[in-house]
């Protein structure tokens, strides 16, 4: 797939040219955030439900691995995901497929479960997560079907990316090069399909240089979104291992923020941004303990963000730096 710069007009000074419509476009944030999209674009914030498709890994069922990538959760990064069945909304929501590998089926499974859940009044539209990996031809297929079928709800695809540093990669089990992460991209973005890329900062080995690098490339590709995950270390693990081991130290806070704020400002500033931080399940969580308490994280990110002019774009030149 042949990568090209997206090339917007985004001056570095706009911040300080048009702050007020800046402001108002992203509801007082400083990064678009996906509250932000949603109420621009449906005039309201629209709840994220996660769901469980009964869906297992191909990191998980011998394929790749049995073991899972290393920081994952029994529960396929689903801990709080609920089978569809058990949802009960009168108001409008988002179903996101989340635990595990939500394409790592057959195509007429895949349709039968994305169709009961686009069929239902309260669903505005799907979001699935899965790996670049377990997108055959016949799922591509099957989401630009859907997409024809259910023009006035959307299909976003999440794909985890984490890293794009191979030794990095190795470590935590990832179990696909690089060029795969591309070529998924060019190809839903071929069909119209967003994506939303997820990345995790705080990788073990990973300096701020490495981290930002990740999303400099990630500002090559045509992506929509991206997910800013913080490394959690979950009991039962092997992460957890080698942090008890003493092989690594999880992010303090203001590590974490300096971290993040860098990559927000050298985002592209049409990428909108879908989580900040994570939700570690706290019966579960080892380190970083502060990231407990979400609320805190989220105010000292947006004062720290204000007083230091720090905003998404800031720093971007339309390419890799």
């Amino acid at each position: 797939m042949e990568i090209t710069s997206r090339q917007i007009p985004f001056p570095k000074n706009m911040m300080r040219k048009n702050e007020k419509g800046y402001l108002e476009k992203w509801h007082g944030k400083r990064y678009y955030s996906l509250d932000a999209y949603l109420k621009n674009t449906y005039g309201k914030k629209l709840k994220k439900v996660a769901i469980d498709g009964g869906f297992t890994c191909p990191n998980r069922d011998g394929t790749l691995d049995t073991r899972g990538c290393i920081f994952c959760s029994g529960a396929g990064s689903g801990d709080f995901s609920v089978p569809f069945s058990s949802i009960q909304a009168t108001e409008p929501y988002i179903a996101y497929f989340q635990a595990y590998t939500c394409t790592y089926a057959p195509a007429s499974y895949l349709n039968q479960l994305y169709r009961k859940a686009l069929e239902s009044p309260s669903v505005a539209g799907i979001s699935i997560a899965t790996r670049p990996d377990c997108l055959p031809e016949d799922v591509l297929s099957l989401l630009s079907a859907l997409k024809e079928d259910y023009p006035d709800k959307f299909i976003w695809v999440e794909l985890g990316l984490q890293t794009i540093h191979e030794d990095t990669a190795d470590y935590i089990r990832r179990g696909y090069p690089l060029d795969c992460f591309s070529d998924a991209v060019g190809q839903l973005s071929l069909r119209g399909i967003p994506v939303i890329a997820h990345i995790i900062l705080g990788l073990p080995g990973e300096c701020r240089t490495m981290m930002l690098q990740t999303v400099q490339y990630l500002n090559m590709l045509p992506i929509s979104g991206i997910k800013f995950h913080l490394l959690h270390i979950l009991k039962g693990t092997d992460l957890a291992m080698d942090y008890q081991n003493g092989r690594f130290r999880a992010l303090s806070m203001d590590g974490y923020l300096e971290i993040l704020i860098h990559c927000i400002c050298h985002l592209a500033p049409d990428t909108i941004i879908h989580r900040v931080t994570g939700d570690g399940p706290k019966d579960l969580l080892i380190a970083p303990l502060w990231s407990g308490n979400k609320k805190k994280v989220l105010n000292a990110l947006h004062h720290r963000m204000k007083i230091e002019n720090a905003y998404q774009g800031k720093y971007w030149k339309g390419t890799i730096l």
